[in-house]
């Protein structure tokens, strides 16, 4: 019985490893989108409610220093996070300049753990 039961948690395990990278392969494709929103820095807008002409030069200075960026989509206020198009990178400044305007930022969509994330490919 030993041996069974060693035998199945082996099969287990090359059933983990061979499902994982297939995974993270998937996981990795993300899908063309465009979301037309207002981009605010993360901090200020959910902690404060601050967003706005009146509050660019906060968000730009935030966002410079690494505060996340988020962008809120019209019509929905649905929430993606920002993410730079390569690893390792900065932001692009295209979001940086464009701070609490409204824009439409063209990339791909990523969903993990139902948080909606966008890697930026272009801003208008």
């Amino acid at each position: 019985m030993n041996r069974l039961a060693n035998f199945g948690f082996g099969l287990g395990l090359v059933f983990v490893v061979a499902i994982g990278p297939a995974g993270v392969v998937l996981a990795a494709d993300g899908s063309a989108i465009s979301v037309t929103g207002n981009l605010e820095d993360a901090y200020c807008y959910t902690t404060m409610g601050a967003k706005g002409a009146g509050h660019k030069a906060c968000a730009i200075k935030c966002v410079s220093k690494g505060v996340p960026v988020i962008l809120i989509e019209k019509g929905t206020e649905k929430s993606y996070i920002v993410l730079p198009n390569k690893e390792g990178s900065p932001l692009p400044e295209s979001v940086i300049k464009h701070m609490e305007d409204q824009v439409t930022v063209t990339g791909k969509e990523y969903n993990k753990n139902g948080t909606e994330y966008i890697v930026v490919e272009s801003v208008k």
